[in-house]
């Protein structure tokens, strides 16, 4: 399994993590096959967040942990809080925000939930959970030292924010931000759209993302890639559709090149960015996460990069 720095850290994590937000649908053991088919290919990274199947998720993961055999120690544990659920709108994995809260009395409390659906001790990683308009710096700064005193909270970072939003909230800390989780993937390519057609007039230009890719390397955070094989926000896998037959047949051709899937070069293709990103895969089908995790073992040249790049409906200027 391709390893990767977890931040600014020396601690090597696997370059693909296990997302845990599909795990509402399983029952306990077919959860704990989940575990122990990720952990034998080498994933040793697991992502939550509270709101996850309303915490039904992370229920569930701490009961297969246990049913699994494998132990606290065998995972890099991460999990994220600070959105508030609208109950009326939130049902089993579908989950909708009534509002964002980085109140001290809210992390904590969000903290403590995650651990005991868990039954973890603590977690290696803790991230904010979209920025909050509201966040006041001093507060987040506040619970994170509680948190870390306490020894509930190793890390600490956030995620989907820009970096002034960054800059914001580390300048209050006194803990580093290792990760930043953003949306990224083959149709998700808005940062390196925007740096590839600087000084251009194009829709490509514009700056959405406030340069998070190099931000991001030059701070030594970890960008983590979620829902990397998606289009649009939550419109649906770009693999196989009919909608992006250029692409597919792109994948395709370098798929039976490495003997691989088209999700494997996927996978591949964020991988060989030099940021160093971790790809979390959020499948709970075994074959599936197999398939993707093979992508660790490909390494695309420059040239296979940038036709994936153009097959997606990119160009350069």
């Amino acid at each position: 399994m391709k390893q990767v720095k977890f931040g600014g850290t020396n601690q090597s994590v696997s370059a693909v993590a296990l997302g845990i937000m599909r795990m509402v649908r399983l029952d306990v053991q077919q959860a704990a096959n989940i575990l122990s088919t990720v952990h034998d290919q080498g994933i040793n990274f697991i992502d939550s967040a509270d709101i996850y199947g309303n915490g039904q998720s992370e229920t569930i993961f701490g009961q297969a942990l246990k049913q699994s055999g494998l132990n606290r120690d065998d995972f890099f544990i991460q999990s994220k809080g600070g959105i508030v659920l609208d109950p009326a709108k939130s049902s089993g994995e579908v989950v909708l925000g009534q509002r964002y809260d980085f109140s001290k009395q809210h992390l904590i409390e969000a903290v403590d939930g995650i651990l005991q659906r868990m039954q973890v001790d603590y977690l290696d990683s803790f991230l904010l959970h979209r920025p909050d308009a509201l966040m006041e710096p001093e507060e987040v700064a506040a619970a994170f030292d509680e948190l870390q005193a306490a020894g509930k909270v190793r890390h600490f970072g956030v995620s989907n924010f820009n970096p002034m939003q960054v800059e914001l909230v580390q300048a209050a800390l006194n803990q580093k931000l290792m990760v930043n989780q953003l949306q990224f993937g083959v149709m998700h390519t808005g940062p390196i759209e925007f740096g590839l057609h600087t000084n251009m007039q194009d829709a490509s230009s514009i700056n959405r993302d406030g340069e998070i890719i190099e931000y991001s390397r030059l701070h030594r955070m970890t960008i983590q890639a979620w829902s990397p094989y998606q289009y649009g926000m939550f419109a649906g896998t770009f693999i196989d559709n009919p909608k992006f037959p250029e692409l597919n047949a792109k994948l395709q051709a370098l798929a039976d090149k490495y003997a691989v899937t088209k999700n494997a070069i996927a996978t591949a293709w964020i991988l060989r960015h030099p940021a160093h990103m971790q790809v979390i895969l959020g499948s709970m089908n075994p074959q599936h996460l197999t398939e993707s995790i093979a992508g660790t073992t490909v390494d695309l040249t420059k040239q296979e990069w940038y036709d994936v790049y153009f097959a997606a409906g990119n160009d350069l200027p």
